[in-house]
């Protein structure tokens, strides 16, 4: 038995990947990674009685070359007697309908199809060809993004994000790419060369290509293995964590959210968007665990935190905005938008204009990046807090209506505007608020102007 075959068997069993007489859906791209993980588990299958069956998915990104490493795959797995599944999708399509990166959208129609196609076969698992050389690129491409927690990097076993019920397994997952291609050389395994690998336009690839020979070179000639070591510390730690965030989720009444630790409030909120199907990007996270209660918008909805249970609560636009509130979407180079007795117009200029600011009546200039493109219209609450310019934090609104001498009666007439990160960013009647004013690194303007028409 080959070293690699032994190593990946002996992984397998260790880590309870694949359960006797399991069925299998092997992921095969046609690269060098894929078929030698198909090979792998062919070899080993015998011993576990664990069946496979071969899943490749046409991205259709490559013309020709494409349907040639969909051929291939199905040649492959008729020559080792194996079933394979093919299919295709329009990456490209979903990428542009969504907005979304290539890459990502690849990602999605990908997982749905090796989910699906799972599911249909009665296989539990589908086995993936990540290996050490991934982790350690994953490491890095989080790390510049400020990915936090998912430094961890991936797991040997998890949920497939399209389909929870179906298992994902990684049996290469501490081998190097060095130690894949010589199997394959002394197997004479054929594989498919893909031209983007090489691409740096690429982030992943010039990770690869660039920054890791640049660290091998000059700085930590062991970088990949002290990156692993560091990957395995901060998943352990990153667990333990989730599993406190968890525990006070299920309890709630041990300890106030705001006397937790910082790492578990953000765990928590982390779950919670998890739950609802949401990426945990880390500014969101952050307006999320620091003001509960306010509704902070994401895409074409609201998201709230409860403050005392820290439950997130998904709000559509139809379900938040009623007589009392009026949402604003900045898509357009202008518009106007009214609420109870005050007319609001809008405008979006792609340049700072030079003249005086406040040079009129009822008029304001904001930073529209800002602001951002959704904006909340509403009347003045209890609790709202308020940044005026000039000032050095937000203080209570209700105290500088006091100052400014407004009557009771009043305050609850005005308008406030919310901007996208939970923040009011304009009081009707008062001075602008400090972060939102116009500044050196402003690039965009928006112009906001309003009157009382009854």
């Amino acid at each position: 038995m080959h070293a690699l075959v032994a190593q990946v068997t002996a992984a397998v069993r260790q880590r309870g990947l694949l359960a006797e007489g399991a069925g299998v859906l092997v992921a095969v791209s046609g690269g060098v990674d894929s078929m030698v993980l198909l090979r792998v588990l062919h070899a080993l299958a015998a011993g576990l009685s664990v069946r496979l069956v071969v899943g490749h998915f046409n991205h259709k990104l490559r013309g020709t070359y494409s349907e040639g490493d969909a051929r291939f795959v199905e040649r492959t797995a008729r020559q080792l007697g194996l079933k394979c599944v093919v299919e295709s999708g329009d990456v490209r399509g979903l990428a542009h309908k969504r907005g979304c990166s290539v890459e990502m959208a690849a990602r999605e129609l990908r997982h749905e199809f090796l989910a699906r196609t799972a599911r249909r076969l009665g296989l539990g698992a589908v086995a993936l060809a990540h290996h050490a050389d991934d982790q350690v690129e994953l490491f890095f491409l989080r790390l510049l993004r400020g990915a936090g927690g998912g430094l961890a990097g991936m797991k040997w076993r998890n949920p497939s994000p399209a389909d929870k019920t179906v298992l994902l397994v990684r049996p290469l997952l501490d081998q190097p790419k060095a130690g894949l291609l010589a199997f394959a050389r002394s197997e004479k395994i054929r594989f498919r060369e893909d031209a983007s690998n090489n691409s740096v336009d690429i982030l992943r690839n010039r990770v690869r290509h660039e920054l890791l020979p640049l660290l091998r070179r000059h700085y930590a000639p062991a970088v990949g293995r002290t990156v692993l070591r560091a990957m395995e510390t901060i998943g352990d730690e990153a667990a333990f964590v989730q599993a406190a965030a968890r525990g006070w989720l299920r309890q709630r009444q041990c300890k106030p959210f705001a006397k937790l630790p910082v790492a578990v409030q953000r765990q928590c909120v982390c779950v919670e968007l998890a739950r609802l199907g949401l990426a945990a990007e880390f500014e969101l996270v952050e307006r999320l665990r620091l003001r509960p209660g306010v509704r902070h918008s994401w895409q074409d909805a609201w998201l709230v935190r409860n403050a005392a249970t820290a439950r997130v609560t998904w709000l559509r636009a139809e379900a938040v905005v009623d007589s009392g509130e009026q949402q604003i979407k900045l898509r357009a180079t202008s518009g106007t938008a009214g609420l109870a007795s005050v007319e609001v117009k809008w405008r979006l200029l792609p340049h700072v204009t030079k003249r005086p600011i406040n040079q009129s009546r009822n008029c304001e200039r904001f930073d529209a990046d800002a602001v951002g493109p959704c904006i909340l219209l509403r009347h003045w609450q209890p609790g709202d807090r308020f940044q005026p310019s000039g000032m050095a934090r937000p203080v209570k609104l209700q105290d500088l209506f006091t100052n400014a001498k407004v009557p009771a009666g009043e305050r609850r007439r005005r308008l406030v505007a919310v901007a996208v990160d939970g923040q009011i960013f304009w009081v009707e009647g008062l001075r602008i608020s400090e972060p939102f004013k116009l500044g050196t690194a402003t690039r965009r303007e928006l112009v906001w102007r309003w009157r009382r028409v009854g």
